[in-house]
C-alpha cells in the first residue's frame, strides 16, 4: 500500500474555489491511485443532483450513482462535486447529463471500467432512468448493485 500521495497538480483541494458556470468550464482533477495494480471499485453517490430542462428551464432532479475501477488515476472528490453542481444552471436532457458525466470521467481517468446510473425523478409524470457503462467489469472485482428503487418517491 502506498503511503504517499502526489497532489502536486491539484488546484482546488484545500483552497477557496469558485463554482464553475457550466460543465464545460468545470475542471475534473485526478490523482494517482494509492493502490497501483490492485483492482477495486470506487462509488460516488449524488442523491441530490440537479440540472435544468432545456425546453422549460424548470429544475430536474436525479439520484446519480457512479461506480468505477481505477487504472492509474482516481478522481479528486472536490473537483467531482464542483463538476456535478455545475449542472445546476445547465439545460440538458437526462440522457445528455448522465452519459456526458460518465464520458467526461472516462476521458479524465481512463479507468478499467465505469458505469453510471441516473435515476431521475418524474418529468410529466414519467421517471426517466439512464444507465451507461464502458463494458463488462473485470472479473474478481466486487461491484455492488446500485439498489436505487424504481420511482415510488425514491427512497
Amino acid at each position: 500500500m502506498s503511503s504517499s500521495h502526489d497532489v502536486s497538480g491539484l488546484t482546488m483541494l484545500g483552497s477557496q474555489t469558485a463554482q464553475p458556470a457550466s460543465p464545460e468550464q468545470a475542471v475534473l482533477e485526478r490523482v494517482p491511485t494509492p493502490h497501483p495494480g490492485l483492482r477495486y471499485c470506487i462509488r460516488f453517490t449524488a442523491p441530490e443532483f440537479t440540472s435544468l430542462c432545456p425546453m422549460t428551464g424548470q429544475p430536474d432532479f436525479a439520484h446519480l450513482v457512479i461506480d468505477y475501477i481505477p487504472n492509474e488515476w482516481i478522481v479528486e472528490s472536490k473537483s467531482l462535486k464542483l463538476f456535478l453542481t455545475s449542472f445546476r444552471n445547465h439545460g440538458a436532457f437526462h440522457e445528455a447529463c448522465t452519459v456526458g458525466i460518465g464520458a467526461r470521467l472516462v476521458e479524465t481517468l481512463s479507468p478499467h471500467w465505469l458505469r453510471i446510473g441516473g435515476y431521475w425523478y418524474p418529468r410529466g409524470g414519467i421517471p426517466i432512468d439512464v444507465f451507461w457503462q464502458t463494458g463488462t467489469p473485470p472479473e474478481g472485482v466486487w461491484v455492488p448493485n446500485q439498489d436505487v428503487p424504481n420511482y415510488r418517491g425514491r427512497g
